[in-house]
């Protein structure tokens, strides 16, 4: 029988972002219970593209090289394309549309080398989230409770106490916490504290078919990971990912199919009609999938309104739901329990006050209100182009591929079609290079110090990233070498719940200041001085003395999740005191 407990932090659900958060808290030093109320980790196959910021943390916790393993090589990803449909009896279905580098070009891209010591992978939730678990339940053993469902919750001045249902039995028993982190996509903690998600709902319906089949003769080029179908005997925009496990590009052994649907359509509660669906819209009338599962979903744009209510934070989609476009939902999950992770580590070590975490809220809310925009934007410009290149359900196949025709035409009086055509799909690269999205955010809260600079002037706020110490940007990467001619990532030095100020070779002051302030703060503060010719670690790529936007004399401090706290130009009078002072301001500390 499960008895009453008492943890320090309790996590309600168990999937990206209640198991990073896990993770997290175990590296930092803190006791956490999670539960779901499923039996195990996600049978969905969703939530694939994983971005470098959320590789990065991932590195730090050492998951990211099991990561990788499992997922999709770079060159497997590099591009996606749209298609005259898969295949059909005219020549040209099949036909390359156009294709478009998509996150990093699998490492061709330049920028995004720059940006992380950590490339974007691609890995479906069901076999991420059982990674994840491995891992979280190596750092702490009989923390992960599947099958325990919360039922109820109150909460006062000192903590938070819930009421837990073991799911096969009925058992009942309380948790008592003195935080709790709601990661349960919304379905019961919000409306225990009263937050409700708001926004747009039931945007679109679409219905997803996860499926084994051999599409090697059909989808022939193995650097693209997402199909965009335009079948001219349907009119409709399909879409065609692999999910691999143990291959990838055309030989992968599964697929997921997805095609949208009116909302007041029933058929779409029949499995065979779904299939019948998938056959028909690919074109390959032989076809016979062992289908896994079939899953039905409303595309969503909401967001929390609070994310703290008292003891309790809401994170991943219980904070904001994201359609899929884009690749924003499960990134932002995983960034959100990086965020609050440290903040109760220190909160709940007593070295910062529980002010610390009101500015969980302000710092995440507004990058999830983007994203959530940015996912919603992404989708509805999918069907610009499907108006752009003339697609109609309602045409026949014939005046359908009368419009594609025009794409390889010569004839002038095309042109202009092509030319639209051409900039429509373009444009989508909102969705596909969107590194400031992905990694540009810059956070303003009580946990980040001006300095009274303007940021960088960006001429493209979504496609291109700055990479910068302005305060409240995650700090900048650069490869550095240590004394023994060992390379490493900047972002390393960071270790979990410390601090790290960076000063050029003429930095001892500061280095002192650091360790003189730790003392008084107890908490970590790593000084290290960072040179072309000398310091404790050499920038021999020049890439740090790029990116500092600060003189030698100054100095860089970054937060224990990577992102720049505060910086000063130079050495002041007193660093210690100025040091100090900034302290007291990012932990709230009278």
């Amino acid at each position: 029988m499960f008895t009453d407990i008492e943890v320090p932090v309790l996590i309600v659900g168990a999937g990206g972002a209640g198991l990073t958060a896990s993770m997290l808290l175990s590296d930092l030093g803190v006791t956490s219970l999670t539960i779901s109320n499923a039996p195990s980790t996600s049978v969905l196959p969703k939530a694939h593209v994983l971005q470098q910021r959320s590789m990065e943390i991932y590195r730090q916790a050492g998951v990211a090289d099991d990561i990788y393993q499992a997922g999709t090589p770079p060159q497997n990803m590099a591009a996606t394309a749209w298609y005259a449909g898969l295949a059909g009896n005219d020549p040209n279905y099949g036909r390359v549309i156009a294709k478009q580098e998509t996150w990093g070009a699998g490492g061709a891209d330049p920028e995004w080398l720059m940006a992380s010591p950590c490339r974007q992978t691609n890995l479906p939730q069901i076999r991420l989230e059982p990674i994840l678990r491995k891992h979280a339940e190596a750092k702490a053993p009989d923390s992960i409770r599947f099958g325990h469902e919360l039922i109820d919750l109150v909460q006062d001045d000192n903590c938070v106490t819930a009421t837990v249902k073991v799911v096969d039995t009925g058992e009942t028993y309380n948790v008592r916490a003195q935080y709790l982190l709601g990661a349960d996509g919304g379905r019961t903690v919000g409306n225990k504290v009263g937050v409700e998600l708001q926004g747009m709902r039931n945007i679109l319906y679409s219905v997803s078919v996860h499926f084994s089949a051999d599409l090697s003769k059909w989808s022939t080029d193995p650097d693209v990971l997402i199909r965009w179908m335009w079948p001219p005997h349907v009119g409709l925009l399909a879409l065609l990912v692999p999910m691999g496990p143990n291959n990838w590009g055309p030989d992968s052994e599964e697929w997921v199919f997805h095609l949208n649907y009116a909302a007041d359509d029933k058929r779409i509660f029949e499995d065979d009609a779904m299939i019948a669906d998938m056959i028909r819209v690919l074109g390959i009338p032989d076809l016979n999938p062992d289908v896994h599962l079939i899953t039905r979903w409303s595309f969503e744009a909401l967001l929390a309104p609070k994310y703290r209510v008292g003891r309790v934070f809401l994170m991943g989609d219980a904070a904001h739901k994201h359609g899929p476009t884009g690749g924003l939902g499960l990134n932002t999950a995983i960034q959100d329990a990086q965020n609050i992770a440290w903040k109760l580590a220190a909160v709940l070590n007593g070295t910062a006050s529980d002010s610390l975490l009101n500015s969980y809220e302000a710092e995440r809310q507004p990058v999830a209100g983007r994203n959530v925009q940015r996912s919603t934007d992404n989708a509805m410009h999918h069907m610009a182009i499907g108006a752009a290149l003339g697609m109609d359900p309602a045409a026949s196949e014939g005046a359908n591929w009368a419009q594609l025709r025009r794409l390889w035409s010569d004839a002038p009086e095309d042109a202009d079609y092509r030319r639209q055509v051409q900039e429509a799909l373009a444009f989508q690269s909102q969705e596909f290079n969107e590194h400031n999205v992905e990694y540009g955010y810059r956070y303003e809260s009580s946990a980040v110090v001006p300095d009274g600079t303007e940021p960088p002037v960006n001429v493209d706020d979504i496609r291109i990233y700055l990479a910068s110490t302005f305060p409240g940007s995650p700090v900048p990467h650069a490869f550095l070498t240590d004394q023994s001619g060992k390379v490493v990532a900047l972002t390393d030095l960071i270790e979990p719940g410390s601090f790290l100020l960076i000063t050029g070779e003429t930095g001892s002051d500061w280095v002192e200041a650091a360790q003189a302030v730790s003392s008084e703060v107890g908490v970590n503060i790593r000084g290290v001085r960072i040179g072309h010719a000398s310091g404790d670690l050499r920038d021999h790529r020049l890439s740090w003395l790029r990116r500092r936007g600060v003189s030698t004399d100054g100095a860089v401090l970054v937060r224990p999740d990577g992102v720049v706290a505060w910086r000063s130009d130079g050495l002041p009078s007193h660093p210690q005191t100025a040091l100090q002072e900034v302290m007291n301001r990012i932990l709230v500390l009278d």
